[in-house]
């Protein structure tokens, strides 16, 4: 018998609308609520998330609302991508103190309604976001977390597909790190199959799949001029699923660490164990000197954003 649940998604954009539609598409709660501050917008896109259901044959009743929060009340899981997109000259410590600010309101209103709510964050800067998102919300670690590690392996893994002309379903792959160029992908742990992928691929194509997925996001905003939404939408359904429907599913988080790895007080992307009460484990590998290393110079980059918004 499916739980009676509702997960709510702040900001009806292009990764919030994928979203919601993956998770009605998923049956992933009985109810997902979309919420926009523009009039109109989220209330069209879950009414025509709706008019699919008898045809892809789903029963998630999907509602869309303009700023109320009050919609959003007793959710499980809140999943918020609001914020802007970085324009042209502006600093990324502008983007910092924009998006703060909005993420800030947000997450106090969502705790009005839904005070035991565990957040998914995707507005970026990412993993400074849900910095601030746990701020904001005052809730425990394991109930905080920001979308990346997700998203990074789904494009990894499809690269590794597409080298290897092989099914994506069979590729499993670990990243850590802050989310973008400071990345740390972890070749020894990508297998196909079981099979490891240096047995698959030379290191110097696996080298070029790693620096493209680093600058993955660019790659696509190059491409279109504007930031993607199919896969972040679907990955942070990946995780909003997992925790409502308490899959256990092990998967790249970016959460806060407090001594794991060797860091502290800092929001960095490592696998963890999701299910019903969040982040239900934070599992340490058994890094290399360097790949240790590689860590922590991400985890210094995402500390200096995290300054930034410190001295706000």
């Amino acid at each position: 018998m499916r739980d009676i649940m509702k997960i709510s998604v702040i900001g009806a954009g292009n990764v919030g609308a994928s979203c919601a539609d993956v998770l009605a598409h998923k049956e992933a709660a009985s109810e997902v609520v979309l919420l926009d501050i523009r009039e109109g917008i989220a209330e069209g896109k879950a009414l025509d998330i709706w008019q699919s259901a008898p045809i892809d044959r789903f029963n998630t009743r999907t509602k869309g609302v303009t700023n109320d929060y009050e919609a959003t009340a007793d959710s499980k899981v809140v999943v918020i991508t609001s914020g802007l997109p970085r324009k042209p000259g502006m600093s990324r410590d502008d983007l910092i103190v924009t998006n703060a600010k909005i993420v800030k309101s947000v997450t106090e209103n969502v705790m009005k309604y839904s005070p035991e709510a565990t957040l998914i964050i995707v507005s970026n800067p990412l993993d400074v976001m849900t910095y601030q998102a746990y701020l904001s919300s005052k809730l425990p670690r394991t109930k905080v977390m920001g979308m990346a590690g997700v998203l990074d392996t789904g494009r990894y893994r499809a690269f590794i597909a597409n080298e290897l002309k092989i099914n994506p379903k069979d590729i499993q792959g670990i990243l850590m790190g802050g989310h973008g160029d400071t990345m740390v992908p972890l070749p020894r742990y990508t297998t196909v199959s079981g099979i490891p992928v240096d047995q698959l691929l030379p290191k110097e194509k696996l080298d070029k799949i790693i620096e493209r997925t680093k600058f993955g996001g660019g790659e696509l905003v190059k491409l279109m001029g504007t930031s993607a939404w199919y896969a972040p939408g679907s990955a942070a359904a990946r995780m909003a699923e997992a925790i409502a429907r308490d899959q256990q599913r092990v998967l790249p988080c970016c959460v806060k660490l407090e001594g794991e790895y060797g860091l502290k007080d800092v929001f960095v992307g490592v696998p963890v164990v999701l299910g019903r009460h969040g982040v239900e484990q934070i599992i340490e590998l058994d890094l290399t000197e360097e790949e240790h290393g590689l860590l922590q110079k991400s985890a210094a980059a995402v500390k200096e954003m995290m300054d930034v918004l410190d001295k706000m």
